[in-house]
């Protein structure tokens, strides 16, 4: 794998553990705050969201004007729009994790580089699950 191919994810994956580490995504306790919507209500989630949304949106409309992408020979946009079991299954699981652990898998690996321990118990657990899951759909 070349350093071109290798570079634009690595920054982009970096600008995105950054933003989140600096909006406080990293902090487990302030996730179940935003979660606590009768008690002591955090609401900095959200705005992390709607920042993440007013992006995503620039992003696909500047995606509709481009032939290609810069990095790539074609774009690979998800076609199904179909509702299974197993996404509403995992929808769950991942909900409950979410509140449970705190945080979920962009914020607990960049959580690495500022808990490492009690980021690890979580990133291990989750890649545990993603491997288990695996396993029970056969692999792919």
């Amino acid at each position: 794998m070349t350093i071109a191919r290798i570079l634009p994810p690595l920054l982009s994956g970096t600008l995105f553990g950054a933003g989140l580490a600096l909006g406080g995504m990293t902090d487990p306790a302030r996730v179940r705050g935003f979660l606590d919507l009768f008690g002591d209500w955090d609401p900095t989630l959200a705005f992390v969201m709607g920042g993440a949304v007013i992006v995503m949106a620039v992003a696909w409309m500047l995606q509709r004007g481009m032939e290609r992408p810069i990095f790539a020979t074609e774009f690979t946009i998800p076609t199904r729009r179909d509702i299974t079991p197993q996404l509403v299954g995992g929808s769950a699981l991942f909900g409950i994790g979410w509140g449970i652990g705190g945080l979920c898998p962009g914020p607990g690996v960049a959580a690495l580089a500022i808990k490492p321990v009690s980021a690890a118990i979580f990133v291990v657990a989750m890649l545990g699950g993603m491997a288990l899951m695996r396993m029970v759909e056969g692999g792919s």
